[in-house]
């Protein structure tokens, strides 16, 4: 009877046996980022829609997406401030609630600048999903636990980047967008209210936040701060790449005669490879490094992006979710990497800066190449977008030597 017991265990790798406040701070923080990542990724199937009916240029369509990740990129650290004085329950379940509320108007705007309002409404509400559900799994699962706690808690929000788009391209075969978007958005008023009641409460959060010598925090925002800005400059440039390229491809997907149903499940396609290049980079770059990881994962996804032009869309189709592990895979690297540059005690706001770089870029990117894609077109933008990706490759041979294996264990030596 043990046998079994202990072989689940090491395969699972999160505890001997998972506590009712674990269970229930996975739950919540899984379901959570499954929703609020699907609700930023299922703008990009209705983007068409949104430009036939309301006549928008493709800066437009980018302004659409760039406020509601806007919103949501710099309002992350002032969420987790007020998830330390309010709580992570109240909070979390705010925000959850906004998120649906925002596309609840959205189904109901009958103009641009509802749209815009409506989607910046949902953005404030996912500002708070990042810092507080991760720090809900991080005060669950303590110590070596807190690893595949978090990996676990991560794949979600990519299985929710699939699951929710294709469940609104199954809607749009029955209705049409607007009450598509009244009932995913009814669903997130309806999750926060679970939230409110599940999430396990913490209420020495912020003492335990900050306990520690304010010394050591200091020295370790001070241990490699160039390396922390190093990459952090290649999860901007990876994060814009990514956003760049979902603004264009159902565009680039319609020129070559796509439905929108194939849309749909065009971008589903990408969403599973991102899921799985988000696991398989994992082990790739405990095999070869991170910076290693880094050229094989950007120069994959700049050579995918350049293939995508002479290709069919039958081979298209093929190809995205290939493009899509790549396009993913580089953030899982890099996020994974933060802990190896800052101390324990400082990995929360290292984590929060990096989030708010990487989301911001993504918030940004779309606005920019929306207007290239406007001046030279469809085509031509998302060439630049394939060249912008391999700036990654010199910055990341920099890293090379703060994020050498022997380095590492070195500074984690040090550490304990």
């Amino acid at each position: 009877m043990a046998m079994p017991k202990l072989s689940r265990e090491r395969f699972v790798g999160l505890a001997p046996r998972l506590s009712s406040e674990q269970r229930r701070a996975a739950s919540v923080a899984g379901l959570a980022h499954a929703l609020h990542d699907g609700y930023t990724d299922l703008i990009y199937i209705v983007l068409p829609l949104w430009q036939a009916e309301f006549g928008l240029t493709y800066a437009a369509l980018g302004a659409l997406r760039s406020v509601f990740v806007g919103a949501m990129a710099s309002l992350q650290i002032p969420a987790g401030f007020l998830s330390e004085r309010f709580g992570a329950a109240i909070m979390l379940a705010l925000g959850t609630a906004l998120a649906g509320l925002g596309y609840c108007f959205a189904g109901l705007s009958t103009g641009f600048a509802m749209l815009l309002g409506a989607l910046l409404i949902s953005g404030i509400g996912a500002s708070t999903q990042h810092p507080i559900a991760s720090a809900l799994v991080a005060r669950a699962f303590a110590g070596p636990r807190s690893l595949p706690a978090l990996g676990a808690y991560n794949f979600s929000g990519d299985l929710g980047k699939m699951i929710v788009p294709a469940l609104l391209s199954l809607m749009l075969l029955a209705m049409t967008w607007r009450p598509a978007f009244l009932i995913l958005g009814s669903a997130g008023v309806v999750l926060a209210v679970v939230i409110l009641f599940a999430t396990p409460r913490h209420e020495s959060v912020q003492a335990a936040a900050t306990h520690g010598d304010s010394h050591e925090a200091r020295s370790a925002s001070q241990r490699q701060p160039l390396a922390f800005a190093l990459l952090t400059t290649i999860g901007v440039i990876d994060s814009a790449t990514r956003m760049a390229f979902l603004l264009f491809l159902p565009f680039v997907l319609k020129e070559k005669g796509a439905s929108l149903q194939t849309i749909g499940l065009a971008l589903t396609l990408v969403f599973a490879g991102g899921a799985a290049g988000k696991l398989a980079c994992a082990f790739i770059g405990a095999r070869i490094g991170a910076i290693g990881t880094v050229w094989l994962t950007e120069g994959l996804t700049a050579t995918g992006i350049l293939a995508l032009a002479p290709l069919p869309l039958s081979a298209t189709l093929v190809v995205l979710p290939l493009i899509g592990i790549a396009l993913n895979g580089t953030s899982s690297v890099l996020y994974g990497s933060v802990p190896d540059l800052v101390e324990p005690q400082w990995r929360t706001r290292a984590l929060s800066i990096f989030y708010t770089g990487t989301i911001g870029s993504g918030a940004i990117a779309p606005i920019i190449f929306g207007r290239l894609g406007d001046l030279f077109g469809v085509w031509s933008a998302l060439m630049l977008v394939a060249v912008f990706v391999l700036f990654t490759l010199p910055i990341a041979a920099l890293l090379r030597r703060p994020l050498l294996p022997e380095n590492l264990a070195r500074e984690h030596l040090a550490r304990e």
